[in-house]
């Protein structure tokens, strides 16, 4: 049982780590649909247009192939990619919606939201936690949720949403447990609760 703690308490440090690091990240370090980024995520210099990998879709470039190889290894090695990438992400997020949308407990919250939106967003968001390519470029999860009035109650029904979908989904075990050790980071925030001093 301590080295699982240990495990989600790493997991955690790194995960908080991976999502402030992708907020701070210079959008032309970052592929689009159309176009290869211009500045190589992992040095942040300048690419070598001959240096590429294809990702999810989208041309990725570096600056030297020691980059590229970087990259493509916290790829393979993120809990996005264990997860199955973005279709298992957008099958996920999808699936958890209909959860929530039937839960009495925190249905009330999206009367007024553009699902379409939200899932996009939930979608983006989680992609970033969970070590995917892309930033995360929405508001910080204490602004997002300022003002809900949301409570312990109210966190742990999604997070509850979330694991059920997640074990409907046939998502192993140790990967659920990483999952709700993401999810646990913003708890503090989501709630509106003091920030701990470090």
């Amino acid at each position: 049982m301590k080295l699982i703690l240990t495990s989600l308490a790493t997991i955690t440090a790194v995960m908080t780590l991976l999502v402030n690091a992708a907020m701070a990240i210079d959008p032309a370090a970052v592929a689009t649909e159309t176009a290869a980024n211009t500045i190589c995520p992992i040095t942040g210099k300048p690419v070598d247009p001959a240096i590429t990998a294809e990702y999810e879709g989208r041309k990725w470039a570096f600056a030297k192939e020691a980059c590229k190889t970087k990259w493509l290894k916290a790829r393979e090695d993120s809990l996005y990619q264990k997860l199955g990438g973005k279709a298992a992400m957008n099958a996920a997020v999808d699936a958890f919606y209909v959860k929530v949308l039937a839960d009495d407990r925190v249905k009330h919250f999206f009367d007024n939201v553009s699902m379409d939106k939200q899932r996009r967003k939930q979608k983006e968001f989680l992609s970033a936690a969970f070590g995917g390519p892309l930033p995360w470029t929405g508001k910080d999860m204490r602004k997002a949720h300022e003002g809900m009035g949301l409570t312990e109650e109210h966190f742990n029904a999604i997070a509850e949403n979330l694991v059920n979908t997640l074990k409907d989904l046939k998502i192993k075990q140790e990967l659920i447990d990483q999952v709700v050790a993401v999810a646990l980071t913003t708890k503090d925030d989501v709630l509106g609760r003091p920030k701990k001093a470090n």
